[in-house]
């Protein structure tokens, strides 16, 4: 048995911080929580000192296969092999997991690959204990139509030919492709689906609020996910596409920074999840980007601001996503210190990045300090419920029961 000591923990339920934080571990589970908790004779002991213990945090859209040191963004489509991009990925997870994130949602490679999953590969990796990284929850390849927002031939506007994809790596027309590529995905080992609903910031694609698959393409891929039991995630910024995503079925919608009233509501209505993404609206770097991108960013990103404090006001269940690597790989807390910033209380985005997302990817067994949770814990150096940004700045981490980084110091 192991025993962990702090000067609280956080439950995350009640908002509040409950003293002092024991919690005991044996093996991947957390077997007690607070007196109950005592070490005995036997018990390993970690004295985290003056730090507050949370649940692992989950990031519900990052893609570890992209970005990271030695990437060069604007030549990494047509430069990266597949083994590149999952060495590089290596990195990658292990900066998020020591960032306090033990799970994440990798969320639609749009990459060539051969039709290679990397993104479950690397999921097998970690959980093989081969590489250090947060347990993955893979979406496989994005499914998203020619010239869609997630088709990568947009991003750098290459001309015709070059860098075709396959439908089993995602491009597809129709009812009969956009079929075969969820079941692809879902027979190589994807636990969602991705689908790309409207445009986007960063592609040459037109209005990033402009609908691309018709209501009947993501009524059948809709169909498809869920009658084998998994969820489908839409990239969504327009609020006419988030209010027809919603209507054909979709699960949850990343971004939504064009939302309006209406879409909110419909979110609320059908019990649906929005993840969150906004701090790249802060963040992301367009400086370098062409005109018309820029432009786009310059109307889009300040109405991230206004949507996201309205959805949480009207009840939508908000769900904490980074969109990493369009904020830096490990630096995922950031997210949690925009949204605070901009309108949500720091109880309610620690919910966003633990229960929430523990909701969204139906799984019971973690997003609290709990008995019988696995044992996915970090500390602190402080309350996150009065300075979220002390999430910044995780000094422990434990997932499953291993401890992976301990920076604390004890007297």
């Amino acid at each position: 048995m192991l025993t962990l000591k702090a000067a609280g923990y956080v439950d995350v339920d009640a908002g509040v911080i409950v003293r002092p934080g024991i919690v005991k571990v044996d093996g991947d589970r957390i077997v007690a929580v607070g007196e109950g908790a005592r070490a005995g004779a036997q018990d390993s002991v970690i004295d985290l000192g003056d730090s507050i213990l949370l649940p692992g945090l989950m990031d519900m859209e990052v893609n570890l296969l992209m970005g990271g040191r030695g990437e060069n963004p604007g030549l990494s489509q047509v430069q990266d092999d597949p083994p590149t991009r999952v060495l590089r990925a290596v990195g990658n997870a292990r900066r998020t997991l020591y960032a306090g994130f033990t799970t994440v949602r990798n969320l639609g490679l749009f990459v060539k690959t051969g039709g290679y999953l990397l993104d479950v590969a690397l999921g097998k990796a970690i959980d093989a204990g081969w590489i250090e990284g947060p347990r993955i929850v893979p979406a496989g390849h994005a499914i998203t139509p020619t010239g869609g927002h997630l088709d990568p031939t947009m991003f750098a506007a290459f001309m015709p030919g070059a860098l075709e994809l396959t439908v089993e790596e995602g491009i597809a027309n129709g009812v009969d492709e956009v079929r075969k590529a969820v079941r692809y995905q879902i027979k190589h080992g994807a636990q969602l689906i991705k689908v790309c609903v409207s445009g986007g910031v960063m592609s040459l694609t037109g209005e990033a609020g402009a609908q691309h698959y018709s209501d009947e393409e993501l009524r059948a891929i809709v169909d498809e996910a869920h009658r084998r039991g998994l969820r489908v995630a839409a990239h969504t910024h327009g609020a006419e596409a988030v209010k027809h995503a919603v209507a054909c079925g979709i699960d949850c919608i990343e971004h939504g920074f064009l939302m309006d009233d209406e879409a909110i509501q419909a979110l609320v209505d059908n019990d649906r999840f929005l993840v969150t993404t906004r701090r790249l609206a802060q963040a992301m770097d367009v400086s370098h980007a062409p005109k018309v991108l820029q432009d786009k960013a310059a109307e889009m990103f300040p109405k991230a601001e206004t949507s996201i404090k309205a959805a949480y006001e009207a009840g939508v269940k908000i769900a904490v996503g980074t969109d990493a690597p369009a904020i830096p790989h490990g630096k995922n807390a950031d997210e949690l210190v925009t949204l605070v910033e901009w309108g949500m209380p720091p109880a309610a985005v620690l919910r966003a990045a633990t229960v929430v997302c523990a909701e969204l990817i139906n799984v019971t067994d973690r997003g609290r300090i709990a008995e019988g949770l696995l044992a996915d814990i970090i500390a602190v150096p402080g309350d996150p419920l009065q300075d979220i940004s002390v999430t910044q700045k995780v000094n422990f981490v434990m997932k499953a029961g291993k401890v992976f980084k301990n920076d604390t110091v004890t007297n």
